[in-house]
């Protein structure tokens, strides 16, 4: 038996939508408003690990791995599993340092383009 984790390289999070149909939590959504310098809590489901040295694109989610392009660039601050009716979920920061509102491509791989 092993231990199953998911390693991620991006956030991945559920449209505001979800959360306003009482289909997700708050924390499992990109809030409307995001805004640069501010720091905002997530939630997903399963053991997860994200890379905490440096920034990460944040995504939209629709589901089975179906992702848009970054929204933002992201730093995670802190990352927790945690057990919850017996199923493991990941909660943790994360801090907005760009916002991108355009079609151009910001990351490669792991690295943020100037």
């Amino acid at each position: 038996m092993g231990i199953k984790v998911e390693f991620n390289p991006d956030l991945a999070l559920r449209n505001i939508l979800e959360f306003a149909k009482g289909k997700r939590q708050r924390a499992e959504c990109i809030p409307q408003n995001l805004k640069a310098g501010k720091i905002y809590p997530f939630l997903k489901k399963d053991q997860r690990n994200y890379w905490l040295f440096g920034e990460i694109p944040l995504v939209e989610t629709k589901g089975n791995q179906n992702l848009s392009r970054p929204r933002a660039s992201i730093i995670i601050l802190e990352s927790i599993h945690f057990l919850k009716n017996g199923e493991v979920y990941t909660k943790g920061k994360y801090k907005v340092v760009e916002i991108f509102n355009d079609h151009k491509v910001h990351f490669d791989g792991f690295n943020k383009l100037k």
